[in-house]
């Protein structure tokens, strides 16, 4: 049996005079495909009342939490600022709620570049609204190159699940304006980009949590370091069967 591999649903809000496209819950098909190919089988997973989360933990093995809009400010504390974009607020009370229970359910985690600053937020840290706060942040991150393709190098930490995943200085793409300010007390900065902008978290502890700031499932066909970012959690999932 394959491991079962939940993905949050993002929402699709453009407007549409197709009716039963209006809000229709999805989830990137890059995602979904990257881990097929990896063995797991994806479960999407609509956004509904908190409350109900507990009947979503029986239908999987990992969650993996996907990019998307920013994440509400509120939620750790701030107020919008002056350039932050789009929210959706029932997706962070959502997937917020699944992550505390997942992580109390010892489910494998991934995070992807909005799924790692939702997972760092939900276990109480904090963001930067937009790179413009951080004073080191002087690198593009978020590239004019086509997104399948790298623009930027990361240097990873020694020892870490990542490290045996990229190696120590992976070339990686890179579509985002936020970033993490404060890291949630459970977690370790496992990579960095050169501008000091973190871009890779794991649970300090144990193997359940690993988040990327980039996005892996656009680049896992022609990068074996993606690839194995998706193999790992997969993995991981597995061993929690």
């Amino acid at each position: 049996m394959r491991p079962r591999i939940a993905l949050p649903a993002d929402t699709l809000d453009e407007a549409t005079n197709i009716i039963n496209e209006r809000n229709a819950a999805f989830a990137p098909r890059p995602a979904v495909e990257a881990i097929v190919k990896t063995g797991g089988l994806p479960i999407i997973l609509p956004s509904i009342d908190p409350e109900d989360v507990a009947d979503y933990l029986s239908l999987f093995d990992g969650v993996a939490f996907l990019g998307g809009a920013d994440v509400d400010p509120t939620f750790f504390g701030e107020e919008p600022h002056v350039r932050l974009g789009k929210t959706y607020r029932k997706r962070d009370l959502f997937e917020i709620e699944l992550l505390k229970q997942a992580v109390a359910a010892n489910k494998a985690i991934l995070g992807i570049c909005r799924g790692l600053q939702l997972i760092n937020v939900g276990l109480g840290g904090t963001l930067y609204q937009d790179l413009s706060e951080d004073p080191t942040a002087q690198l593009k991150h978020s590239q004019a190159a086509m997104g399948n393709q790298p623009s930027h190098h990361i240097t990873v930490v020694p020892g870490s699940t990542l490290a045996t995943l990229t190696g120590d200085r992976p070339y990686v793409n890179s579509r985002h304006h936020q970033a993490i300010k404060a890291v949630a007390p459970s977690l370790r900065v496992t990579a960095t980009a050169d501008d000091q902008v973190i871009e890779a978290l794991e649970s300090k502890d144990s193997d359940q949590i690993l988040g990327v700031q980039w996005h892996p499932e656009n680049m896992y066909k022609h990068h074996a370091e993606s690839r194995q970012i998706f193999q790992n959690f997969v993995d991981r999932a597995a061993a929690r069967m």
